[in-house]
């Protein structure tokens, strides 16, 4: 399976890029952060704005050893870089487009097996412990094949676009970007409205709401990009998810975001 699983990541490169390029809109317009004296400061700049400048968007001190020595105004640059809450953008990358992506091509490759390879398949379930008719996603959890091919995923993007000028990263993300937004609307007008919570549970879910939103360290008002972080912040912090359509119109979000977090819940 593990062999499958690269197979199919080999075969999938092309579109890991292109979601890779999307994700990567609107990254220019992040704040560039540094760290003076332990402390996350602004520096009243944007990413693209240096970027452009060609000067560097991280440092040594807080960066991933794996994405050190990047060009300057590289889309590796970009992904080292100090977000606000004191990670670097490649974490927010991990989880947002590595971690979905990684999960489809295991649950891809694992339906193949099972299609193609009956007899491998009915041995790989029973060596793991499972039944025959089990779910591929717990398959693919009990096998633990997402960490390893993650690292590979990473890699096949770095040797694509690490050392390509953010600012082009993005020009080829647009159109795939416009999609994905689109897509998240549509969803998101799919899903019946909540019933109104009265004044008192929607202050309370409010306050709940601008404290997750806070203790995350996200960026205001939040980007698209953030959608994921923000339902999970809303989630850990006790809202129940029929409550969090309700505060995405009172809390500092972009549209797409509040679309793409109700296309979330939907799915």
């Amino acid at each position: 399976m593990a062999v499958l699983c690269r197979e199919v990541l080999r075969e999938r490169r092309g579109a890991l890029i292109a979601e890779t390029c999307a994700w990567a809109v609107g990254l220019s317009d992040r704040p560039h952060v540094v760290r003076r004296r332990g402390r996350l400061v602004p520096t009243g700049g944007t990413l693209g704005e240096r970027a452009a400048a060609g000067l560097p968007l991280s440092g040594d001190e807080d960066g991933r050893l794996d994405l050190g020595d990047a060009r300057p105004g590289s889309f590796q640059d970009a992904l080292n870089a100090l977000r606000p809450d004191g990670t670097v953008h490649a974490d927010a990358f991990d989880d947002e487009v590595l971690e979905r992506f990684v999960r489809d091509v295991c649950l891809a490759a694992a339906e193949r097996l099972r299609r193609t390879r009956p007899a491998a398949w009915q041995e790989l379930v029973e060596d793991l412990g499972e039944d025959d008719d089990s779910d591929l996603a717990d398959v693919v959890r009990s096998g633990e094949w997402e960490a390893p091919l993650r690292i590979v995923a990473e890699e096949l993007v770095l040797a694509a676009l690490a050392a390509v000028p953010l600012l082009e990263v993005e020009a080829e993300g647009l159109p795939l970007s416009a999609i994905r937004a689109a897509e998240a609307l549509t969803h998101a007008a799919a899903v019946p409205p909540s019933p109104p919570a009265d004044g008192e549970e929607l202050a309370g879910a409010l306050f709940l709401a601008e404290t997750a939103l806070r203790e995350a360290g996200l960026a205001t008002p939040v980007p698209e990009a953030q959608a994921g972080r923000l339902l999970a912040a809303l989630l850990e912090q006790g809202l129940a998810p029929d409550e969090v359509p309700s505060v995405l119109g009172r809390l500092p979000v972009d549209p797409e975001t509040a679309a793409k977090v109700r296309a979330l819940l939907a799915g």
